[in-house]
């Protein structure tokens, strides 16, 4: 079955095993970080609980590392736990549309080791125009344990990805926007461009002209410049946008593949790495 699923498969799930099922609201603005949890107060889908991409999903930053590191792991699995999660609970999870938050969270419970997790596509806005009803309600779940079971190969740091490009041993993808990936502009960094031998795969091209996500198929299409028998090394500004690359190419039959969590944000903050503007 696909990762992805539509409002009818989730209220499915919430009328018939709404006991073993938790939805997680994962709205976010990166320009206005309040405003998903704001969103969240004034309606969310039943049952669901917020996760904040800055203050759950991601770490504390430091000089290198990113400006959405990985959040500690022990701490955040306590935090899945105290939602009512554990190995043996479907998570569903959307944002506003399907934009890239809730498949970062997708990603951070794959990673550590959770099978049943699926994104919703058409996010909030796919659920209200299904007609299904959003709520103010809180729910109050009942905590459970999560032994998190890290699965290392999933993701790289950057001596690995150096190396890698170094020795032509993995492909290195950026999820930007086109614009951003040349270096005509950049909103949120001090420099522009991106990483040398990165090659261009922006994220919202994994979605079709009315915003939901490509069909197997199409994505295989999609991706078919790429080898299914290569390592591929997702990145993108800070580690998000670069999730939903992540899951279009699993989708699409793609094994090998890990997120460079720091991305370009982490590049940058070494002043000795280079930056490419050219197309490659």
């Amino acid at each position: 079955m696909s990762v992805i699923v539509d409002p009818d498969w989730l209220m499915n799930r919430l009328e018939n095993t709404p006991e073993n099922t938790v939805v997680v609201d994962t709205r976010f603005k990166l320009t206005d970080p309040d405003a998903g949890r704001k969103a969240y107060v004034k309606g969310h889908i039943p049952q669901a609980v917020y996760l904040d991409l800055n203050k759950d999903l991601s770490g504390k930053q430091t000089k290198h590392g990113g400006t959405h590191p990985l959040p500690d792991m022990d701490m955040f699995a306590a935090k899945v736990g105290n939602i009512g999660i554990d190995h043996d609970t479907t998570v569903v999870i959307y944002d506003q549309q399907n934009d890239m938050f809730a498949s970062r969270l997708w990603w951070l419970l794959n990673y550590m080791g959770h099978e049943d997790v699926y994104v919703l596509d058409g996010g909030f806005d796919g659920w209200v125009e299904q007609g299904y009803d959003v709520t103010i309600e809180i729910p109050s779940l009942e905590p459970k344990d999560f032994d998190p079971e890290i699965r290392d190969n999933e993701e790289v740091d950057i001596d690995e990805v150096k190396d890698k490009l170094q020795h032509q041993s993995a492909t290195l993808i950026d999820s930007r926007s086109q614009d951003r990936y040349l270096g005509k502009t950049e909103p949120l960094y001090k420099k522009a461009g991106h990483i040398p031998g990165a090659k261009n795969f922006f994220w919202k091209h994994v979605l079709d002209e009315n915003g939901k996500w490509k069909k197997q198929t199409d994505l295989e299409e999609h991706f078919s410049a790429l080898s299914k028998n290569d390592e591929i090394i997702v990145s993108c500004g800070s580690g998000v946008s670069a999730c939903p690359n992540i899951l279009a190419l699993k989708s699409a039959g793609y094994e090998n593949v890990k997120l460079y969590p720091g991305s370009f944000s982490d590049w940058i903050s070494y002043d000795d790495n280079k930056i490419e503007i050219k197309d490659e």
